[in-house]
């Protein structure tokens, strides 16, 4: 089968794989401690797509144009086990980038055997570098000394480039930004700062909480000479600049300020099952019964994907407004990022 596209003409590329709704951290614009307390009721573990399941669902996206797969969560580390999904990716023919997102508090324990398994990439959510802005941000009291010493695990391990994502969120953590960009510069680290989203709805965004993209730009700007470089790919979601005396990259994700949707070709897969084709949608389309209470085929799965991809419409960030706020939209903790 050849490349399916949307509505609007966007191929599939690209398959974010949540494999735990669980998370250790509390990040108020993610999993605010007031929702996701103790008494919180996360998925019983049955519920979860197995791992056989998972490279299932992979390789039938693969005939209609999938070649990157991120695995993400909730707190992917926490699901056990996860070199062994890492190792059945890479197996898969026509899949040639396996990535993961992860807060970094379990990375130094887990890096080299991920890496050992296949793994390409790895993303780090680091937020500031100030370790009682972070511990506040995390909202479970948790160092950033240990997240430090994990990503210095990753670079160790060969994963490198390593990226770092900060969600920068105004009057929480938008003073540390010179400070990040001062801190990985020169080493084998892409920072990226990302624009505080309306994801879920219950992170009680605020448009006035953004810090926009251009704003964050002057900041580093003004302390270091930076250049504009081209996108590695069409639809890759970073606006990418470079430093001056050639002492490595930084980017930015404009999501709110300037949207990227006419690019898009990201589908998310949650860990129970479901594809969604939009960070912010309201609702998925239930993969898990039809490959473990229906027993379909990789084939049958193609076809399902394929029939869920050519009628996608969305455009959720080029259209947000007021009449958009109050529209149902999935949780980050569940869809993955």
């Amino acid at each position: 089968m050849s490349q399916t596209s949307d509505t609007l003409g966007r191929p599939l590329r690209d398959l974010r794989i949540s494999v735990t709704d669980r998370c250790n951290f509390r990040c108020a614009y993610c999993m605010p401690k007031e929702v996701f307390g103790k008494d919180f009721a996360f998925m019983e573990r049955s519920h979860l797509l197995k791992f056989g399941e998972i490279t299932s669902i992979v390789k039938a996206a693969v005939p209609l144009g999938v070649r990157k797969v991120r695995l993400t969560g909730g707190e992917p580390l926490l699901r056990k086990e996860l070199e062994w999904l890492v190792s059945g990716l890479k197996a898969i023919d026509g899949i040639e980038d396996i990535a993961l997102t992860t807060n970094g508090s379990m990375l130094v324990q887990k890096a080299q055997a991920l890496a050992d398994a296949g793994l390409d990439r790895v993303t780090v959510s680091l937020d500031s570098l100030n370790d009682e802005t972070f511990r506040a941000m995390n909202d479970v009291n948790f160092p950033v000394a240990r997240v430090l010493a994990g990503i210095d695990a990753a670079i160790d391990a060969g994963l490198t480039p390593v990226k770092i994502n900060m969600v920068v969120k105004r009057g929480m953590n938008d003073d540390d930004v010179v400070e990040m960009a001062r801190h990985f510069r020169g080493k084998p680290v892409i920072l990226r700062f990302i624009e505080y989203m309306d994801v879920g709805m219950k992170n009680g965004w605020r448009l006035e909480d953004v810090v926009p993209a251009g704003e964050i730009l002057k900041r580093v700007a003004a302390d270091v000479a930076l250049e504009p470089i081209e996108a590695n790919y069409e639809g890759e979601t970073a606006l990418r600049y470079r430093y001056a005396d050639g002492e490595g990259e930084i980017g930015f994700i404009a999501s709110v300020t300037k949207p990227f949707c006419a690019t898009c070709h990201r589908a998310r897969l949650s860990a129970d099952g479901k594809l969604f084709t939009c960070l912010f949608a309201g609702q998925g389309h239930d993969l898990k019964t039809l490959i473990r209470d229906q027993n379909a085929s990789v084939e049958q799965l193609r076809d399902a994907l394929a029939a869920i991809w050519r009628v996608r419409t969305d455009r959720y960030s080029e259209i947000r407004s007021d009449d958009t706020g109050d529209l149902p939209r999935v949780e980050m903790s569940y869809i993955g990022g």
